[in-house]
């Protein structure tokens, strides 16, 4: 064990010893050989470590080098499609099917595709920046849109997408984008007006700091009103926002291009999201599947009872609750409403029992589908028992559709009534109960459309001759004879707007009968008057 050899020390080194007998001696090698061993790992250490650090570098270098490759691919294909060189448009794409080979066995045609022409855009010298909020509910807001553009177009100044009313009865919160195609609104006016989504950086920091114009503008104004008054406030401030914009434009005496711009605006350019316009294309198949359909624009809804006063027929817990509601909200002004007299008058909408009676009168097939545009009925099941039992086939979009279908919708009144909106355009017969904005603003779309059947109910002469019904003061046949003799000339058929000079709120409305826009539907036909 002691003898010549080698002594390993644990974890230390190897020490040589000289022959048996000799002294022992320890050569120098030990600590030498040490630390060229210890040397010796930590260099292979330091290399792998700088293998690995390579090897992760060249890794992330080529990951890098693959996404942007393929970002570039992506966007140089879909550029391509846009109005790139047409070798782009050559190449396949994995993103749409337009390109692929039709299917032998479904024996489709060859999709050709079709390139958007845009208007050219219109130059001018810009004046200022417009910004509008607009108020009420969809149909208010539409009409009010439409007037803006005239008004941007006629000043010269860069419009600004319009804000929504979200503090309204209604409390919607959707934006402009929600329930219109904001890039065909924009693109499809660019030769009358420019229209920015939102003001440049700069402008836009002034107005979050306060630094801009804002009023009201004057209740049906001619367009001098606005070059007079509202021009010079752009042109000093820069920017000028118009917090109301409700019937701010007059009905007549305005240029032609103006009138023909508010059209062109209403029954073009405003065009509902792709979303919307595929949900209202469901509905009137579903509809006419079962052949013509009437659309109801029943406005028996909460709100317009509290609104309008009208308590015909409701209980008194249902009157004070109206009641309540009516003085519970500021902007509506009319606090005190005689109810009865005001239905004598004819500025009441009817009720769902007078509304079946007055569609028997007419002879409506019962077997007629009913589509019923409006909101939730105040009164439920109970206030529609009698429409229902005289026409079974009602329906409501409620009723057509899965929730699923509609889940985007809740609490969007504004979307909720552009399906509406659309299917009423659509229906074989459109009847109002009363004559509010939608019921207006659908009238002159229909009559744009080529004067689709509108019945204008005489709600003053119904209810009265419903009273006398109703107190056995004339027959059926009495009734239902006058009541078709009434609206014969009531359809919706082509006359002159009624104008009365100083009271523009009681003349006829510009959107429910644009005549400067209209096509007559027969050559050298006039227009009658009312």
């Amino acid at each position: 064990m002691y003898g010549g050899g080698a002594i390993w020390v644990p974890g230390m080194c190897k020490l040589e010893r000289s022959a048996p007998g000799s002294e022992y001696e320890e050569r120098p090698t030990c600590l030498k050989s040490c630390r060229e061993g210890k040397a010796s790992v930590a260099v292979q250490r330091f290399k792998g470590a700088m293998v690995s650090r390579s090897r992760m570098k060249l890794w992330m270098i080529r990951a890098t080098t693959t996404i942007l490759l393929w970002t570039c691919v992506v966007q140089l294909t879909a550029l391509g499609e846009l109005w790139g060189p047409r070798v782009l448009k050559g190449w396949p794409s994995c993103f749409t099917l337009l390109d692929s080979p039709p299917s032998p066995a479904l024996n489709h045609p060859p999709v050709i595709a079709q390139k958007i022409v845009l208007p050219p855009k219109r130059v001018y010298k810009n004046n200022g920046y417009l910004m509008v909020s607009c108020n009420g509910g969809l149909n208010q807001m539409r009409a009010a849109i439409c007037d803006m553009v005239a008004i941007a177009r006629y000043l010269n100044v860069t419009l600004i997408i319009p804000e929504l009313d979200k503090t309204s009865f209604w409390s919607d919160p959707s934006e402009f984008q929600d329930i219109f195609d904001v890039e065909h609104f924009i693109t499809s006016l660019r030769d009358e007006v420019r229209i920015l989504k939102e003001l440049p950086p700069r402008l836009k920091q002034r107005v979050e700091l306060g630094m801009y114009y804002s009023l009201p503008p004057i209740s049906w104004s001619d367009i001098s009103y606005y070059k007079n008054q509202i021009l010079p406030l752009i042109q000093k401030h820069k920017i000028v926002h118009l917090n109301k914009t409700d019937s701010r434009l007059a009905n007549n005496g305005l240029p032609m291009e103006i009138q023909k711009l508010r059209c062109r605006t209403n029954y073009a350019a405003l065009r509902f999201t792709p979303q919307i316009e595929e949900l209202g294309r469901r509905v009137i198949g579903m509809l006419r599947r079962n052949g013509p359909f009437l659309v109801l624009h029943l406005r028996y809804e909460m709100d317009m009872l509290a609104f309008s006063g009208c308590t015909h027929g409701c209980t008194v817990e249902e009157a004070e609750e109206l009641t309540r509601m009516r003085y519970a909200y500021p902007w509506w002004k009319e606090k005190v409403i005689d109810s009865e007299l005001k239905r004598k008058d004819g500025l009441c909408p009817l009720t769902p029992e007078e509304t079946a009676l007055m569609l028997k009168a007419l002879d409506i097939d019962p077997s007629t589908t009913i589509y019923i545009a409006a909101g939730e009925i105040y009164g439920g099941a109970r206030r529609m028992a009698s429409l229902t039992a005289a026409y079974p086939n009602v329906v409501r979009k409620e009723t057509l559709l899965e929730p699923s279908d509609l889940r985007f919708f809740q609490n969007h009144s504004s979307q909720m009534a552009a399906l509406d909106y659309l299917v009423s355009l659509e229906s074989d017969i459109f009847i109002p109960t009363y004559d509010g904005n939608m019921a207006k603003v659908v009238e002159g779309h229909r009559r744009y459309l080529g004067f689709r059947k509108t019945l204008l109910l005489d709600r003053k002469l119904l209810v009265e001759l419903i009273d006398q019904y109703n107190y056995d003061y004339i027959n059926w046949g009495e009734f239902s004879s006058t009541v078709k003799a009434a609206h014969e000339d009531r359809m919706g058929k082509p006359v002159r707007r009624r104008v009365i000079m100083e009271r523009p709120k009681e003349e006829d409305y510009f959107y429910s009968n644009p005549q400067e826009c209209l096509i007559l539907p027969f050559q050298n036909q006039n227009f009658s008057s009312q």
